[in-house]
């Protein structure tokens, strides 16, 4: 889990800046605003029970991955230099601020360094990542706190200038599922304000939560330190209970219920889309005037068009292949058996097609995918369609644009997505996307691409023969979805991410307390 709190500092030239780091912080009672502010998580007292001193930062290099298998809770802060004046309030007494200088993030499980696509690791891993070091870029220090899952992980990891993981105890290494996580947020929590006793009083100045039980440690270390707290939901339970896969569990009750605790909690709210910030205020409440918008981005640098050709040979497959491209966890949510099945229904219209359709699954399981991890190979063998479907371990970031550069289609047929980052990365590569018509995906591809209502598989199969048998209008896909993908950046995310913090700076000064 990952927590960002915002502190109000003075620098060397005397003047007052805000300044903001992310820390995890546990789910417990709050206690009262007369207890000290040393009183740890579980009744700890962090004040007589310090963490170990500092340990040593590694540099992230080229070829190191500290958390290539980590499924851990986050927490990132955000620090940076004196500018942007912000005055808040009329009264004289109240210094004038500079915002923001220093936010925690809260992110829910998964390190922000792990690669997407298996166990709790997707696109918010890279959402929280690229963010932060669009925030470091404009003097925001980030420091993302994460629970470690492997004793082989360094303590601290220098991501880049002005971003650092923080790789705290909490639990076992290996082996916690993110259904478990709850149990050991006490564990976290305590060592989040155990790092945070090591700072001045009022070192934090906003916490930014990521997910909902971040947002319950978002929460307890937003009223103990009196500061602003700022939730994304990046998905929400009562959404994914609409529209369930068949065969699939529902969320349950107690994560419904936190979410609208958070939601209830939160000085403001910051979504993925105005299909969020919808879903926000119908289904949870939401004040509309606490919500934000701010479109997730793209790497537009490193997801470019570039040489089918070479990208096809680096994967082994052939000039003439026909790819269909399903990048994602692999459970009912997102749905790759809607692909297979889809391919299958081509198939049986255009058998002439068989010799070159490659469907290409690129993922791993998760989620409730994990108990059911048969069942897409079981899928694969009742259809007949184990010569045409190649299933592979995720890829690496830097591996991913030619992945999609290699496709023809990249399908993504979720029940739901608060936004969709598959299908703009694809996009950015050039590569037409076929989506479903849900949530954040009528953003992320828009008419830049095929969605579909629904997901029965003669839908897609149809969408899919249309595309594909129309070179033309493939042709046209392609140009229309760079051209889409050019309109989300990570830097206008930092933006309007940092405009919400400035509002909600403006609105609660820091120095008064919360229930003054």
């Amino acid at each position: 889990m990952m927590t960002m709190i915002w502190n109000l500092t003075t620098g060397p030239d005397g003047r007052r800046a805000l300044r903001a780091s992310w820390k995890p912080v546990m789910t417990v009672p709050w206690a009262s605003d007369t207890e000290h502010r040393g009183q740890g998580a579980c009744g700890q007292d962090a004040s007589t029970q310090r963490p170990p001193d500092e340990p040593p930062t590694h540099r992230l290099g080229p070829q190191a991955n500290p958390t290539a298998n980590a499924t851990p809770s986050s927490c990132f802060v955000h620090q940076h230099s004196a500018t942007d004046r912000v005055r808040h309030g009329d009264d004289a007494r109240c210094p004038a601020r500079v915002g923001p200088d220093a936010v925690s993030t809260c992110e829910h499980p998964p390190s922000p360094l792990a690669t997407p696509g298996s166990g709790d690791a997707g696109g918010m891993n890279v959402y929280v990542l690229e963010v932060a070091k669009e925030l470091a870029k404009r003097s925001t220090e980030v420091e993302i706190f994460t629970r470690a899952t492997s004793s082989e992980q360094p303590p601290q990891v220098s991501v880049t200038d002005g971003v650092t993981v923080h790789h705290v105890s909490a639990g076992p290494y290996e082996g916690l599922r993110k259904e478990q996580l709850p149990a050991q947020m006490c564990a976290f929590t305590a060592s989040v304000l155990h790092a945070e006793a090591y700072r001045p009083e009022g070192y934090y100045d906003i916490v930014h939560s990521h997910y909902w039980l971040s947002g319950q440690v978002g929460w307890v270390a937003a009223e103990r330190w009196q500061i602003p707290l700022l939730h994304s939901m990046h998905t929400m339970a009562k959404v994914k209970n609409l529209t369930l896969a068949a065969g699939d569990a529902p969320e349950p009750f107690e994560r419904v219920m936190g979410e609208e605790q958070v939601v209830a909690a939160a000085d403001g709210l910051i979504a993925n889309t105005e299909t969020e910030a919808e879903d926000l205020i119908a289904l949870y409440d939401a004040d509309p005037t606490s919500i934000t918008v701010a479109l997730p981005g793209v790497d537009l640098g490193a997801f470019t068009p570039g040489s089918q050709s070479a990208a096809r040979h680096r994967y082994g497959f052939d000039d003439d292949d026909v790819i269909l491209l399903f990048v994602g966890r692999i459970q009912p949510l997102k749905a790759p058996d809607v692909l297979v099945a889809a391919a299958a229904q081509l198939l049986a219209r255009r058998p002439e097609l068989r010799h070159r359709l490659k469907v290409v699954i690129n993922g791993g399981p998760s989620g409730s995918g994990i108990e059911r991890a048969g069942d897409l190979p079981a899928l694969i063998d009742s259809l007949g369609m184990g010569d045409v479907v190649r299933m592979m371990d995720p890829v690496s970031r830097d591996a991913l644009p030619d992945l999609y550069r290699a496709a023809d289609l990249v399908v993504v047929p979720s029940y739901s997505e608060s936004f969709g980052l598959v299908a703009v990365e694809a996009q950015a590569c050039g590569t037409p996307v076929v989506a479903s018509r849900v949530g954040g995906l009528t953003t992320a591809v828009a008419d830049a691409g095929i969605l579909v209502a629904g997901h029965d598989p003669r839908d897609y199969a149809t969408a899919l023969e249309q595309v594909l048998l129309a070179p033309s209008r493939l042709s046209a896909l392609s140009l229309a979805a760079r051209d889409h993908a050019e309109q989300f950046s990570w830097a206008a995310t930092a933006d309007a991410t940092r405009e919400a913090y400035h509002r909600s700076l403006d609105s609660r000064p820091v120095l008064l307390r919360r229930y003054a």
